[in-house]
């Protein structure tokens, strides 16, 4: 029976007795063998790279897919990067991560990490014991994330690539390494991923930086050589987020001209390309530039998919938000041939990150019905793939990964939870989310009994 193991070559899926074939081949003179065991052993090679494993998402196309965005940005001292406490404190240079450093609103829960996984804080919990946390940069941690989604039948990520660190080493390595590790975790469990470069925060005229660093994955690290890299419309998936936003376009900062210069380059480099737009990109109105080359943009894209997290708070925003800007939007896009992908989001809090500037909780999850309306209303809008925006965002506290009902206690600090709700809650809402698009469970206003996993959650 045919199962995922480590790459030999370009054989990704193999079976049992292949796997010994191979081995021996790989340390033996092929001038030994037959022309024909030869030949056919190598077209085996050659052609196994496009497989999908059994049990395995289709990566061939974007339809019908639940992918989530893994930002794969939080490092501790101690594990190789040079970053310190990158995104967990505010202060990610100081040698403490504790109460008044703190950058996120959610705690992880850690209680399936090994020991080799874990790393301490100086925050303690209500029973005296030390808070730890996660690194993104092992590979244990990023593939137990790939197989929490196989596990509850998410279908993929999109790996966040932060274009404005690409000239610096220590970041480059750690973005190289996060996508290194989630491409052996997609592939070891029948999972989906793309590459998704967000461009905030790059000058005028550095856009180069990301057609260069997409040159260099294919050739260098054959990235879409993958069995598990997501193509769309017969093309490898590259996304590229914040083409249009007024906040991202102002001063020094990239031009619509970049983004059009970079969108043409891509395109001709053999890329299906999905754009990460603002909400009001269509009308060019709210947060997109008035600008009328927004939309000669958007028309070279295969997947235009808005940015929607803080442009509503309650199932009833949602439902106006869906008639009025996601209807209008996907007929547009099919009047073009192209394809419409909406965000959902769990709900949004960065009172850490603001400084307590903003209230924590600052819009509520509501024990997942927030989430839930979303997903609804994307499908009754006749949207057949949705983006779940973040699995692992602690920052702005968009996670849907496992997080904790028992984080850090102190006086002048607080976190969220998850409401008393199990710690996959919003795994188990991204996974039916799947269900509805598939039209294997109704898409009702009134959030469902979590059925649990369809298979014991395993290494294998």
């Amino acid at each position: 029976m045919a199962r995922w193991r480590r790459p030999i070559g370009k054989l990704t899926l193999v079976n049992d007795s292949l796997l010994i074939v191979l081995s021996v081949v790989r340390d033996s003179d092929l001038r030994i063998w037959s022309p024909f065991a030869v030949v056919l052993i190598l077209t085996i090679m050659s052609g196994s790279a496009a497989a999908a494993p059994p049990d395995g998402v289709d990566c061939s196309t974007l339809s019908r897919k639940v992918m989530c965005g893994y930002q794969g940005w939080f490092n501790c001292p101690g594990d190789g990067s040079g970053l310190g406490w990158n995104h967990w404190s505010r202060h990610r240079h100081r040698d403490l991560f504790g109460p008044g450093n703190a950058r996120i609103d959610l705690w992880p829960d850690v209680t399936e990490l090994d020991a080799d996984e874990r790393f301490d804080t100086e925050f303690r919990r209500a029973d005296g014991a030390t808070a730890e946390v996660f690194s993104s940069a092992h590979p244990k941690t990023v593939a137990r994330h790939f197989r929490w989604m196989r596990d509850y039948g998410i279908d993929g990520a999109f790996i966040q690539r932060f274009s404005s660190g690409l000239h610096q080493a220590n970041r480059r390595r750690h973005k190289d390494r996060v996508l290194t590790h989630a491409r052996q975790g997609a592939e070891r469990f029948g999972r989906a991923f793309a590459v998704m470069y967000d461009l905030s925060g790059m000058q005028t005229g550095t856009l180069d930086q990301v057609r260069d660093d997409w040159r260099g994955l294919r050739s260098k690290q054959k990235i879409t050589c993958s069995p598990a890299y997501l193509h769309h419309h017969g093309k490898p998936l590259l996304a590229l987020w914040g083409v249009g936003f007024i906040d991202r376009h102002k001063g020094n900062q990239y031009t619509l001209d970049d983004c059009r210069k970079l969108t043409v380059d891509l395109r001709a480099s053999g890329c299906s390309i999905m754009l990460g737009v603002p909400t009001g990109w269509r009308e060019l109105n709210r947060d997109a530039v008035d600008d009328s080359q927004l939309l000669e943009i958007t028309q070279m894209a295969d997947v235009i998919s808005p940015w929607t997290p803080g442009r509503y708070c309650t199932p009833q925003d949602v439902r106006r938000h869906a008639n009025a800007s996601w209807l209008p939007d996907r007929r547009w896009c099919n009047s073009r041939g192209q394809d419409y992908l909406p965000v959902v989001f769990p709900g949004f809090s960065w009172h850490h990150l603001r400084n307590g500037e903003s209230e924590l909780d600052q819009i509520p999850r509501l024990g997942g019905q927030f989430l839930w309306s979303q997903i609804v209303a994307a499908k009754h809008i006749g949207a057949d793939m949705i983006y779940v925006a973040m699995f692992d965002e602690m920052d702005e506290g968009t996670a849907i990964f496992k997080c904790t009902n028992e984080p850090p206690v102190g006086e002048d600090f607080r976190f969220l939870t998850y409401e008393g709700f199990p710690s996959d809650h919003y795994l188990r809402i991204a996974g039916s989310a799947g269900k509805i698009l598939r039209d294997e469970l109704p898409a009702t206003d009134t959030l469902p009994q979590m059925d649990p996993v369809s298979k014991p959650i395993t290494d294998s």
